[in-house]
């Protein structure tokens, strides 16, 4: 047993999840290149210079977040708008994270509210869930601000709003995510993070970043608050 994992687990009051990782794979089946590509294309049609390093990591959040930088409202909303309609499709086909599901029923059935907070659209989100039968276990769903980047995690507000809306104290919350924006952003609204280290390379990382505990499955999670639903 993760002896970390066990003690956090006992005193939290809400468990609050990313969504693109913890969850589910949600470019699986409609890779995040082709989505950041036409997200591009976008911004070509509309007579914005695509500067050469943007190509580099092909991410749609990266495009999004660079548009917003740049300080020109109507094309950042046409950013959002065609990466809204791109995530919703890839919803339709994400794959789900082996235990994901597991994860949220055996945390309501422990008593615990169970929200998400994405940088992805709350619309995505929330077709993923009722798709797969969990919306009914997951309140709120928060998604990114729409048109805003800036909002975006790192940033905590997103994390105080589902903390707000759970009823819990910050304290009493943990955050489960995959990337350093997500310990960041729930380091700045004072909630727990559990690290979900989804390739090898990223436990040592987490480690050294301070997550309160690190997991490699979300089948870790999982066993740990079902046996805490038993008590």
């Amino acid at each position: 047993m993760n002896a970390d994992l066990g003690r956090l687990l006992a005193g939290v009051g809400a468990v609050l999840l990313d969504f693109d990782g913890p969850v589910c794979s949600i470019f699986a089946g409609y890779p995040a290149p082709q989505v950041f590509a036409e997200l591009v294309d976008v911004l070509r049609r509309h007579g914005v210079d695509v500067p050469p390093d943007l190509a580099s990591e092909p991410d749609p959040l990266g495009v999004l977040r660079r548009t917003g930088a740049a300080g020109d409202q109507r094309i950042t909303r046409l950013v959002e708008d065609a990466l809204c309609a791109a995530e919703r499709r890839a919803a339709e086909t994400a794959e789900p994270t082996s235990y994901g599901r597991e994860v949220i029923v055996a945390a309501r059935q422990a008593g615990l509210p169970v929200a998400v907070v994405s940088n992805n659209s709350a619309g995505a989100v929330s077709a993923y869930l009722t798709a797969h039968r969990l919306a009914a276990y997951v309140s709120p769903v928060v998604g990114r601000a729409c048109a805003d980047p800036d909002r975006m995690k790192p940033d905590p507000e997103p994390i105080l709003r589902a903390v707000r809306a759970v009823g819990q104290p910050a304290s009493r919350c943990v955050l489960v995510g995959d990337s350093i924006s997500d310990m960041e952003g729930a380091r700045a609204a004072g909630v727990s993070v559990i690290a979900y280290a989804n390739r090898p390379s990223k436990e040592d990382v987490f480690r050294a970043a301070g997550a309160d505990a690190v997991i490699t499955s979300m089948g870790m999670m999982a066993g740990e608050l079902l046996r805490i639903s038993q008590l």
